[in-house]
């Protein structure tokens, strides 16, 4: 009984196996590309290799979308002709999307889109513009306190793709990792090849020198930016306590100054209230008795 289970179960399986097999169903409604990374240098042309299986119809529904390194997406090409800035820069052909001529703002990510007979599918071409690096700006602190914290940055505007960096101190190249080498192992530096950063924890006198960065990116001739002096120095103590002392001696100064200037008059006093003296009012003739002359207080002190 389990035999005849098992015979049953491989002709089954054989049957659907020689079923795809025939059909083709594992490449029904596929869409497949010639490079899905593409290298071209700035101001040259370019195709994007896109085809796809026969099952989309004579006539498939065909779109290219972009999306740039800052994850901006535009549509390049879009009911049957290009859009926007890409007409008269590309031409779309049954099998591809040809750039004339491609500038650094052209590398991303292309999405060759086909839809038809119900089916649709989508592969990505990422596209690298190759640019040389460009001079990078660096920023070099001048002078640092010992012990403090000090990150010297160095950065490549137009290297494409992204430019790796490296410093030198005293035009002597820093290895990226000092801890692997004897006569770096004092420093205590840590550089990010990629975001072109060297940092310094706690400087030393040792750090003291002369710093510029490289930017490479394998096209081109690496570019140097220029060179600036870190200078380290101990923290001023004497400084700091003269400066305090003297901050001091100010304050008593002016204190001592205003009980001299009120000590001898010279500043303003207040103003003393003077007392209210009691107005009397003499009686009026009209304030007496007509009939016995009898005078009647009919005035008041008034104070």
């Amino acid at each position: 009984m389990t035999l005849e289970y098992f015979k049953v179960d491989m002709l089954t399986f054989v049957f659907v196996c020689l079923s795809i097999s025939v059909t083709g169903l594992h490449a029904a409604f596929t869409v497949s590309v010639g490079n899905p990374a593409v290298k071209v240098k700035e101001n040259e042309g370019v195709d994007l290799k896109c085809s796809y299986t026969a099952d989309f119809g004579s006539s498939p529904r065909v779109e290219w979308k972009f999306k740039d390194l800052k994850g901006s997406q535009t549509l390049v090409y879009f009911d049957n002709q290009p859009t926007g800035k890409y007409a008269g820069r590309i031409t779309v052909y049954d099998g591809g999307l040809r750039f004339n001529k491609v500038t650094r703002a052209d590398t991303g990510d292309y999405d060759c889109e086909v839809s038809g007979n119900g089916g649709y599918d989508e592969k990505t071409i990422k596209l690298t513009v190759l640019v040389p690096p460009s001079k990078p700006v660096s920023r070099i602190p001048s002078s640092v306190t010992t012990g403090s914290n000090a990150r010297l940055t160095c950065f490549d505007t137009d290297g494409s793709p992204p430019s790796t960096y490296r410093w030198y101190k005293d035009n002597t190249p820093l290895p990226e990792d000092p801890t692997k080498f004897p006569n770096f192992k004092n420093l205590t530096y840590k550089m990010n090849i990629f975001s072109g950063n060297l940092e310094f924890a706690s400087v030393s006198k040792l750090d003291t020198g002369s710093y510029f960065c490289e930017a490479s990116n394998g096209e081109g001739t690496p570019q140097r930016g220029d060179a600036a002096r870190m200078e380290v120095h101990d923290l001023n103590v004497g400084g700091i306590v003269a400066g305090v002392i003297v901050a001091l001696l100010a304050v008593g100064l002016l204190l001592f100054g205003l009980w001299f200037a009120s000590k001898k008059g010279y500043l303003p006093k207040k103003a003393e209230s003077k007392p209210k003296q009691a107005v009397y009012t003499q009686p009026r003739t009209d304030d007496m008795d007509d009939e016995d002359g009898e005078f009647r207080q009919k005035s008041s002190f008034v104070v």
